[in-house]
């Protein structure tokens, strides 16, 4: 099946599941794709010893990080190789080790090259932990050939 045979879901889809592939760094922190459509990636990780900051929290950098990759996989739901072009994070509450962390990531707005992406970064109980905002940018190229 090529790409201009796929449903949108189809793609976005394939294109989650290709950009997770490459990503070293996703898999070696354990993120999983729990969900994507179009223009919205749901990810989660569970959170390990070696996760822990100095304070035996959830180091903000693994919360920005699993927040981040979501944001990637939101935006490059069309195929179309899409990069950050700026983002922040707001930390509301810390993550424990054994939490489950989920990031919700949802596409705002998208006209001509550029995206509003937000993220919702919860723990298994659903308590909100982190709001993360992150503003696309297309680039040349394709996700995944078509």
């Amino acid at each position: 099946m090529t790409t201009d045979d796929m449903t949108p879901q189809q793609l976005a889809e394939a294109s989650s599941a290709a950009m997770h592939e490459r990503d070293h760094c996703a898999q070696a922190m354990g993120m999983s794709i729990d969900e994507v459509k179009p223009g919205y990636a749901r990810l989660s990780m569970k959170i390990r010893k070696d996760m822990l900051n100095g304070h035996a929290i959830s180091h903000g950098g693994c919360m920005f990080t699993l927040c981040d990759t979501a944001f990637a996989h939101s935006c490059n739901t069309y195929n179309r190789v899409t990069v950050a072009s700026g983002c922040s994070i707001d930390y509301l509450a810390p993550g424990f080790e054994g939490d489950t962390l989920i990031a919700t990531s949802v596409e705002r707005s998208r006209s001509g090259r550029t995206g509003v992406y937000d993220v919702t970064l919860t723990n298994q109980r659903g308590e909100t932990l982190a709001l993360f905002r992150g503003k696309a940018y297309q680039i040349k190229g394709t996700v995944i050939p078509e």
